[in-house]
């Protein structure tokens, strides 16, 4: 097999006649420029002394520019940091105005016996006969834990406390009238779904339409609900089971 190029080595007659010397000294059909040599023209006749030989690409400056993929991660740190949107504010603000209102309204018929509410004689006749003890003390409590706790879910003041009365309140309520059945008008349906609502303020905050916007409880709401749930369950525990 032949291991040499057979084709003419004389100018023409081929389109890569310019790789190879016009005097005869053959190079192959797969000889290379070696860096050895010095070129001053290309096959086109062109002067090639200007052109850049390195064999690299120049780009830009890149002195504006992050050196580095981490450098780009803290460039984008600068940017404005993730906050509550519009959207989840108003959400808040409806949930909060919602469940406190009625329980604003719960602790003035318990209270002051408006709006066709038994009032406080009349809140305590129903404890003492549901078995509770002190009856009139935990009346006087759960009338202006609802009154109370309504108007701060509603102002958005102390939200977590708020949010904990009202769902150790619920709490309470669904224990003593839970007779096995969950759906309306004998069941625990509108306490259980109070109290979820409850609890979904407490964890979630009151948004940045309240009174505790950038309150320490306010930017750590998952440890304020936390502590806040356990003092629910405590008194909560405490009505059921030591005066009852």
């Amino acid at each position: 097999m032949a291991t040499h190029d057979d084709r003419s080595r004389t100018s023409g007659g081929y389109s890569d006649d310019g790789f190879y010397s016009t005097s005869g000294v053959g190079g192959g059909v797969h000889h290379f420029d070696d860096g050895t040599r010095t070129i001053d023209g290309d096959a086109f006749g062109r002067d090639t002394k200007g052109f850049d030989t390195s064999g690299y690409t120049p780009i830009a400056d890149l002195d504006d520019k992050p050196a580095t993929h981490y450098d780009a991660l803290e460039d984008e740190d600068d940017r404005k940091p993730f906050g509550w949107t519009a959207s989840a504010d108003i959400g808040l603000l409806v949930l909060r105005l919602a469940l406190g209102g009625a329980f604003v309204m719960h602790g003035l018929q318990k209270v002051f016996g408006l709006f066709g509410g038994p009032g406080i004689d009349g809140f305590a006749a129903y404890l003492q006969s549901a078995g509770f003890r002190e009856a009139r003390i935990l009346a006087w409590v759960t009338g202006v834990t609802e009154l109370g706790g309504g108007a701060l879910l509603i102002l958005g003041l102390f939200t977590p406390l708020a949010a904990a009365g009202v769902l150790g309140v619920m709490a309470n309520v669904i224990a003593l009238k839970y007779k096995g059945g969950f759906f309306a008008p004998n069941g625990v349906e509108l306490e259980a779904v109070y109290a979820a609502m409850a609890f979904g303020v407490l964890f979630a905050g009151p948004g940045r339409a309240a009174f505790d916007y950038n309150r320490s409880w306010f930017r750590h709401p998952l440890l304020s609900g936390f502590i806040c749930l356990v003092i629910a369950a405590g008194a909560t525990a405490a009505t059921l089971y030591v005066f009852r």
